[in-house]
């Protein structure tokens, strides 16, 4: 429930320039990792590419994170919102487009 406290806090007042860590935690455990990589999409909601940028970036498990908000983005916005020299690269596309539009 701190985890989701702290995320709650750091959306009331969002900050798409400072460290994501220093709001919901740098990662090392499950918990944060899960909030800080939902801030990064959550900062980012229509742009894919700087929400895992945003977690890359951080000072925490920037690999976890960014992958989190990547997770995130792709179950919200779907293949489409990829560049497409990104999408040709996504491992299992074709299975996760099809689970994505079972969900439909």
């Amino acid at each position: 429930m701190r985890a989701l406290d702290r995320l709650d806090a750091a959306l009331a007042r969002p900050d798409r320039d400072s460290d994501p860590c220093l709001q919901t935690g740098a990662g090392w455990i499950a918990e944060e990792a899960l909030m800080t990589g939902l801030l990064c999409f959550l900062l980012f909601p229509d742009d894919p590419v700087s929400a895992i940028w945003r977690g890359a970036a951080s000072s925490g498990d920037s690999d976890s994170i960014a992958c989190l908000a990547g997770s995130f983005a792709g179950a919200r916005l779907g293949m489409d919102a990829w560049p497409p020299a990104w999408r040709e690269r996504i491992e299992y596309a074709d299975h996760l487009a099809r689970v994505g539009a079972a969900w439909d």
